[in-house]
């Protein structure tokens, strides 16, 4: 049973792994130097954690984008 339970959270794991990659190619970033897009994360999660209205703002912008793709 615990081996089964570890197969689930791998996959799990992977599946999540494999969207959020697919982010960043929704975002135009798929050519982007690796440094590049760690850099500007870490500078985006120190901006959210000390501006919440930033985050609203980026929330509502994704939530446009994710909406035109699906109509």
């Amino acid at each position: 049973m615990a081996r089964a339970t570890k197969s689930d959270a791998r996959k799990k794991d992977t599946r999540e792994k494999i969207e959020l990659g697919g982010l960043i190619v929704k975002a135009g970033l798929r050519f982007e130097k690796r440094a590049v897009l760690l850099g500007a994360l870490i500078e985006l999660s120190q901006r959210l954690k000390r501006d919440e209205q930033e985050r609203m703002r980026l929330a509502q912008l994704g939530a446009e984008f994710f909406g035109d793709d699906r109509a």
